[in-house]
């Protein structure tokens, strides 16, 4: 998940790495954010969603939810051969292809966990091998934009007399630093992959158990929340790094039982039924916590990893539900990245 602008600037670059210019050039970086307005559509879901069946809730979330759809490779496939037969242009073809993989791949592989090969499969997976604020992956794409915001302004007769050094090196040295920089980016973006991967399994030797490598998530720059079932009882939660190797550790109970509840673990196995139902399924290391009060029982489910990891997260949402001890019934919220709970329609669930 990189910011919109670099997307933009991404697709920008491409465009002026091949030598597109005016609306073929637009059009490329167009279709580098054309993915995030799925925004549009995923309004309309919000809209509707409390009105349908719970299996049509979950088709819909699908198709027009965020980073789900705009996001498969079959949507890059049919914008490609859109692209084609309105174009017939190979190289322009190409270019638009290449700038719409780049959204999805860099959301892909920063920390958002997608469903990339739907309709084939509802599961979600995701590389998480670059932390959503990297410095070249957000900083480099934004050259072209102020590149061609410096153009603009000057031809609008604003900002005369500067950055003139900047615009004669640019101008001079085009051929060459746009296809540069390009290449510094997709290198720098097909390598820390690799790089996690290696520690990922460095982790995974010194522990002596099998890490999984995508709900490995990158925390901050060169550093992963990592974790896995240490017993039957309790997860094992690392911070790591490239550098250092394991940096911390800490154990965090799976289930966690306040007072006498009776049936605390029927209620748990219930909310984990429930749970499996729903979408997006963003809890990769379910934690529960049960208790009781007046005569109804509250089941919180979190992931374990979730008060280790500062900024935004896709795990970090945190289901209460609230089950009549007598009738069974239940109420269920939610609240997501730490706003504010709420209610959840009862199509949430099956």
């Amino acid at each position: 998940m990189v910011n919109s602008l670099s997307h933009l600037g991404i697709g920008l670059l491409i465009a002026l790495a091949l030598g597109f210019k005016g609306k073929k050039r637009n059009a490329l970086g167009f279709l580098a954010i054309l993915p995030d307005l799925d925004f549009i559509p995923y309004i309309l879901f919000a809209l509707i969603s409390g009105s349908v069946s719970h299996e049509v809730r979950n088709q819909l979330f699908y198709l027009l939810g965020h980073r789900e759809f705009l996001h498969s490779i079959l949507f890059i496939l049919l914008v490609t051969l859109f692209i084609w037969i309105k174009t017939k242009d190979r190289l322009f073809t190409a270019a638009g292809f290449a700038a719409i993989f780049s959204h999805v791949y860099l959301d892909y592989a920063t920390s958002w966990k997608m469903r990339p090969i739907y309709p084939f499969s509802t599961e979600t997976s995701t590389l998480g091998a670059i932390y959503f604020f990297d410095p070249l992956a957000n900083i480099l794409p934004l050259l072209p934009v102020f590149v061609l915001l410096v153009a603009y302004m000057k031809g609008h007769g604003k900002w005369n007399g500067k950055f003139n050094n900047f615009c004669t090196f640019v101008t001079k040295n085009r051929s060459k630093l746009y296809p540069a920089l390009l290449i510094v980016l997709v290198i720098w973006l097909a390598v820390l992959p690799v790089t996690k991967l290696l520690l990922v399994n460095y982790i995974s030797s010194v522990e002596d158990a099998k890490i999984s490598y995508q709900d490995t998530y990158p925390s901050s720059v060169g550093k992963f929340i990592s974790a896995y079932s240490y017993n039957s009882t309790h997860y094992k939660i690392m911070e790591v790094s490239y550098w250092s190797g394991i940096e911390k550790r800490d154990y965090i109970e799976k289930i966690n039982v306040n007072g006498a509840v009776p049936d605390a673990s029927t209620y748990v196995e219930r909310v984990g039924k429930l749970y499996s139902t729903t979408v997006p399924q963003e809890i990769d290391y379910p934690v529960y916590s049960v208790s009781e009060k007046n005569d109804s029982v509250a089941v919180t489910l979190s992931d374990a990893r979730d008060k280790y990891v500062k900024h935004w997260a896709y795990f970090k949402t945190v289901y209460r539900f609230i089950f009549d001890a007598e009738s069974g019934g239940y109420v269920a919220y939610a609240s997501e990245q730490g706003e504010r709970e709420e209610r959840l329609e009862k199509n949430w669930f099956g």
